[in-house]
């Protein structure tokens, strides 16, 4: 009986080792503008476990600094959804989607080339 307890203490303590306190991750998140930026990276950023979220508005890729035994990547994800960007893996609800800014539309074409004409806010 100890010995089994022994195992699974052992067992346990190695999987608690296995997660990574600074993981590192990119995604892509979608945005048009520095009001995007702040959202999305409030976003991520409110997540437990997220250290740092830095999101480039040229790019769109989210860079992320997490503790994988408090968050994931999917968490991470929801939590940007909800604020109303889509991700790669998650989109955003309609309901939220629609609570952004007008100048925030990143579906709409019509605001995206807005930005590209050097119209960003």
């Amino acid at each position: 009986m100890k010995k089994a307890i022994l195992m699974l203490s052992l067992l346990f303590a190695g999987a608690m080792f296995a997660q990574d306190k600074n993981a590192k991750a990119t995604i892509e998140v979608d945005g048009v503008c520095y009001m995007c930026k702040m959202r999305i990276e409030k976003a991520a950023i409110k997540t437990k476990g997220v250290k740092s979220a830095v999101w480039n508005v040229e790019d769109h890729q989210l860079s992320l600094i997490f503790n994988e035994g408090k968050t994931s990547l999917e968490d991470i994800q929801k939590s940007i959804a909800a604020s109303g960007h889509d991700t790669h893996e998650i989109k955003a609800t309609d309901e939220a989607y629609n609570s952004v800014d007008p100048c925030c539309k990143y579906r709409d074409q019509g605001v995206i080339d807005a930005h590209k004409d050097g119209e960003q806010h």
